[in-house]
């Protein structure tokens, strides 16, 4: 039995020790500068989740806001609906965006594209030439870095105008609960005080992301490696040749493997194997293997040799 990512011993120990009162230490200064540190911003907040870090970057923009057609995350529809914004959704590569198709669409002024760092987990984004894009054509970018940052390598989570992540569970910051979001901007936090009242968090979350931040470059690292020895050993891996912290493979039978691969590659918790058609990985049949939601012990060549001669077994 593989096991499930959940927060380090380390990090649940000084969560415990602030829960009890032991701590005087203010962690929400400290969480705080070091996710500005992490994501070469000025400002930085604390919150209480990722999908309320989407919400106060969603609520600051006047103009559309360009969703992927997949490979993002449906928490960004659902929530730009929720706020009565004119939602436009961009083709993509099986999740990959091609700046220049944004030329195809029309949109207003002082809209924003919010994605995220890797496409459907599996294949990071080029952010470089997206956020050039939308520079040079008033578009603000907002990156979903849940699964990206801590990238040392390519600029995931750094250069985006609003850069924002999740930091539950199986998270790269992996603390079961909260959130984060960081700008240059400072005019765009302040028009948004009223979210991020909505969205505090504790001092015991802080703690725990104050600890994770130390280790999530080394974490997503060796995420990354895993992925790469994975997809290097199974055809038919969609963006073969991408880093991503998941593989996915596309075939007809999806559902009926998938089905099969989950009685055999099993954890303590939840599964690692999933189907597609999903608008969080892929539209199309698929079968997802979530390297990202695996304890960072169990990803050893050892183990990564189970799941690959298990699911080719499979194909």
């Amino acid at each position: 039995m593989f096991k499930f990512k959940s927060p380090s011993k380390e990090t649940l120990m000084i969560m415990s020790e602030v829960a009890k009162g032991n701590v005087a230490k203010d962690y929400e200064e400290s969480c705080v500068n070091k996710i500005k540190d992490l994501t070469n911003k000025d400002y930085a907040k604390v919150t209480s989740s990722g999908n309320n870090s989407i919400f106060i970057a969603l609520s600051a923009v006047q103009g559309d806001i360009i969703i992927p057609d997949q490979g993002g995350w449906h928490g960004f529809k659902q929530i730009a609906k929720f706020l009565n914004k004119n939602i436009i959704t961009l083709k993509t590569d099986l999740g990959l965006i091609n700046a220049d198709d944004l030329d195809e669409i029309e949109i207003s002024d002082n809209s924003a594209l919010i994605f995220t760092s890797f496409a459907g987990y599996t294949a990071e984004q080029d952010v470089k030439d997206i956020n050039r894009y939308c520079k040079n054509n008033g578009i603000l970018t907002i990156e979903d870095a849940s699964a990206g940052i801590g990238d040392s390598m390519h600029n995931l989570g750094i250069l985006s105008d609003i850069i924002l992540a999740s930091t539950g569970s199986p998270k790269m910051i992996n603390v079961g609960n909260g959130g984060l979001i960081a700008t240059n901007d400072e005019d765009l936090l302040k028009k948004t005080s009223l979210p991020q009242k909505l969205s505090r968090t504790s001092q015991i979350i802080c703690s725990g992301i104050d600890n994770e931040i130390d280790k999530v470059g080394k974490n997503l690292e060796l995420s990354l490696n895993a992925t790469k020895y994975v997809k290097k050993h199974i055809e038919n891996t969609i963006h073969a040749d991408k880093r991503g912290i998941n593989a996915i493979i596309q075939h007809d039978d999806a559902k009926s493997i998938c089905w099969n691969l989950k009685k055999t590659l099993t954890t303590d918790k939840s599964g690692f194997i999933t189907t597609c058609p999903n608008n969080n990985r892929i539209k199309q049949k698929a079968i997802c293997i979530e390297i990202k939601n695996l304890a960072y012990d169990c990803l050893k060549k050892e183990n990564l040799n189970i799941i690959i001669d298990t699911v080719n077994s499979q194909l």
